[in-house]
């Protein structure tokens, strides 16, 4: 039986270590990162954290404040955009730092919409404002 003690060792370890893991390995399990604290905490460029499920990154170094949580605060972070490779989620406009990779696959515009798939890195653009950007791939 593992203690709480060794447990929480364990959770050190693995929140330490997964600053190496990919977006796409992220996105896989956003439990391993640490959950946003609005409560003075500093994080750096880069950090990941879980926040209502899902991963965010970091985009400037800042001391957290309350207000500041991942959704609220999109200048300090962003989400993770494609949270499971096995389901297809609805197209939602990404920032200048989490853009879709090529291969991400998308619904737009709505859920019952076609599929879409990137066909470039860094995709911020709907497949309706830059067609050459997407390929339609069902529907």
């Amino acid at each position: 039986m593992i203690t709480r003690a060794q447990a929480e060792a364990m959770r050190r370890i693995i929140e330490n270590n997964s600053t190496q893991a990919t977006d796409e390995e992220a996105v896989k399990a956003p439990f391993i990162f640490p959950a946003w604290d609005g409560d003075g905490v500093q994080y750096e460029t880069g950090d990941r954290v879980q926040y209502n499920g899902k991963a965010y990154k970091v985009l400037q170094a800042h001391t957290s404040q309350a207000v500041w949580d991942p959704v609220s605060a999109v200048s300090l972070f962003a989400e993770i955009l494609i949270p499971d490779p096995e389901v297809i989620p609805v197209w939602v406009q990404p920032g200048a730092d989490n853009g879709y990779s090529k291969g991400d696959k998308v619904h737009f515009p709505g859920e019952n919409d076609p599929v879409y798939m990137s066909t470039i890195d860094n995709n911020v653009w709907s497949p309706s404002a830059y067609p050459a950007g997407w390929e339609k791939v069902e529907g």
